[in-house]
């Protein structure tokens, strides 16, 4: 049997070189400039442009890309494929694709007054392919909304502890805001003290779990302390899985809408530093766990791969019946490339970079961090081994909180405690990544208006108004009961979205310099547009066109109803325009670049960008 412990020197030793090699040429490449003025200065209004110190944008851009799906991705993968192409998709892609990406959208951002990858691509291609991609980011963030929320209530519901710890690191965040940006606290005096009372949260949640209505949790937690439910159920809502899903799931709304829409600096920045640590606790305490408790033999059972997880169950996952090529690479899609970071970095991200030289940590370091989370992931699915039948979200739950809690028993941790610590990680990670969303969203519809100049535009750009339109959009996503389908559709989007962050950076690279070397950004993109494309045809023609409609399979849906039927139409259409929009913007680029390489006016410039004539 194999030892977790070498699948985590594995990445670790991969990772390292690419941070301390390919990194600094990148940072070096793009010409980062300590000294030049970033637009987090350039631009600070109190609201959305505001320096950070490094530690604690690194914190937030961390919390915002670190989702649900790179604990999902990986645990599904490693179920249906095996764990070996699960973990060398992670341990390869991420330092040569995933984290490039983010970092090339962190700097092209920084180049571009801190406007998204739409804005930026406009400037070189025109309006169309502007809105194009704007268009499309905006829907996908809807997905990642739905998603997101969705899986936060099943945390809640399976771990009611992690429930009220989120509530109480909330309320520190808010308070801690206040301490530093209204009273001008000392930094690490605070950052010592509230730190201290996000991890006293854990405790509290343990001693007085929480729920809004009875769900699928025990009575009682580890502490032996009773599950306060506050209501018998909401009767007018749809019921989702059960009542107390079904009630966290506007809640987690809510709250999103409402912290996407206040100051950066009142809740965004210091929540998600203070919940760094959190979850650099959850991701670097099971690493050094796993080695601690495999080396000395302290966990409470060894770190091993279990046999209901084999290194490879074959091309099409057995009796899964799914090609590893190419549905692997959109399983796992967080963790190893995700198109949503673009929207972090070129959005929230570089509106909040003190220094252009700290884009290399955060931008860089902060995808290598979200693969060790994804390993941490794999890991605990190898200690946990298969307790849940079927796969995807279902799956991956139990198995990141319980695994997680074994290996945490290597540094004398019961499980009975470690396992809601765990999920309160997962819950961490979660929250920040569905408002940061929200805001993001934000961000695309005030570009996609411009100027406002009718009332329907000028309503639009309301950040009350389009804030509201995702969170509605995402509830109705998730309410109407299709919520396990949206799975590889977010997966196709998001990593359709990866491949259209690499070409906008590789068209500004091209208008940027004839000298400049497009191979470190345009090979991860025409890959990821192969693979995404040849992706959603799959699922679109053959997984539910071919088999659905024409072969009448529809597997575990059982009697098929209209609704069903729709459902899975509408899914095919959007997997279309998917591949539609992708290849269109590709031709758009690949011209765009063409032109710039043959002309002389393609060479700008000392700030790394040039602006075209509209199309």
């Amino acid at each position: 049997m194999v030892a977790v412990m070498w699948l985590v020197l594995a990445v670790l030793v991969l990772f390292s070189a690419g941070y301390l090699g390919y990194s600094r040429y990148l940072a070096q490449f793009v010409e980062l400039d300590g000294d030049r003025e970033t637009p987090a200065h350039k631009y600070e209004d109190g609201q959305e442009y505001v320096p950070a110190k490094k530690p604690v944008l690194l914190g937030h851009h961390y919390s915002s890309i670190a989702g649900g799906a790179p604990i999902v991705g990986p645990i599904t993968a490693g179920v249906v494929w095996g764990w070996v192409p699960a973990l060398l998709w992670i341990a390869i892609g991420n330092p040569l694709m995933g984290s490039v990406h983010d970092f090339v959208s962190l700097s092209s951002s920084l180049r571009h007054e801190g406007k998204s990858i739409g804005y930026i691509i406009g400037e070189y291609v025109g309006d169309r392919g502007k809105n194009m991609l704007l268009w499309f980011a905006f829907l996908t963030i809807i997905l990642v909304v739905a998603v997101f929320a969705l899986v936060v209530a099943i945390v809640f519901d399976a771990f009611p502890s992690a429930a009220t710890a989120s509530f109480l690191y909330i309320a520190l965040a808010l308070a801690f805001g206040f301490y530093l940006y209204q009273l001008d606290g000392p930094f690490i005096p605070g950052t010592v003290a509230f730190v201290a009372g996000v991890f006293a949260s854990v405790w509290v949640g343990i001693q007085y779990p929480l729920a809004v209505a009875p769900g699928s949790f025990d009575a009682t937690n580890a502490a032996g302390s009773s599950v306060a439910v506050l209501t018998g159920g909401i009767g007018f809502l749809p019921t989702i899985i059960n009542a107390n899903i079904s009630a966290w799931i506007p809640v987690v709304m809510v709250y999103a809408f409402i912290a996407s829409v206040i100051p950066v600096w009142m809740l965004l920045q210091p929540r998600d530093y203070l919940s760094s640590f959190l979850l650099y606790a959850g991701v670097g305490g099971a690493l050094v766990a796993i080695i601690v408790g495999t080396v000395l033999g302290t966990s409470s059972q060894p770190l091993v791969i279990d046999s209901s997880i084999p290194a490879f169950r074959g091309f099409m996952g057995g009796e899964y019946g799914l090609p590893l090529f190419p549905l692997l690479f959109v399983t796992i899609a967080c963790g190893t490339i995700s198109g949503f970071h673009s929207l972090v970095s070129s959005g929230t991200t570089a509106k909040q970079l003190n220094k252009e030289t700290d884009a290399r940590a955060i931008g860089y370091g902060g995808m290598l961090g979200e693969g060790l989370l994804a390993t941490v992931a794999l890991s605990t699915l190898g200690v946990a081994g298969i307790t849940v039948s079927g796969g995807g979200i279902g799956q991956a739950l139990p198995n990141f909180a319980t695994g997680g809690g074994v290996i945490l028993t290597s540094f004398g941790i019961p499980a009975a405690y470690g396992a809601p610590f765990m999920a309160l990680v997962l819950v961490s990670f979660l929250l920040t990544s569905t408002d940061t969303a929200v805001r993001l969203g934000r961000y695309m519809m005030d570009e996609i208006v411009g100027t406002p100049e009718t009332t329907v535009e000028e309503t639009a750009s309301n950040r009350y108004v389009s804030a509201g339109l995702q969170v509605v959009g995402g509830y109705v996503l998730v309410s109407s009961g299709t919520w396990s389908s949206l799975w590889p559709l977010f997966g196709g989007a998001n990593q359709l979205l990866a491949a259209m962050a690499l070409l906008t950076a590789t068209v500004w690279l091209a208008n940027w310099d004839d000298s400049k070397q497009l191979i470190s950004t345009g090979v991860p993109m025409a890959l990821m547009t192969a693979v995404t494309v040849v992706a959603l045809l799959y699922l679109a023609l053959y997984q539910n066109f071919y088999q659905k409609f024409v072969q009448g399979n529809w597997g575990v849906e059982g009697t098929v109803g209209f609704a069903t039927q729709a459902s899975t139409a509408v899914q095919i259409v959007i997997a279309l325009v998917l591949v539609y929009l992708a290849v269109s913007l590709a031709m758009i680029g690949y011209r765009n670049i063409q032109d710039a390489r043959g002309s002389a006016s393609g060479a700008v410039a000392t700030d790394g960008g040039r602006t075209s004539d509209d199309d």
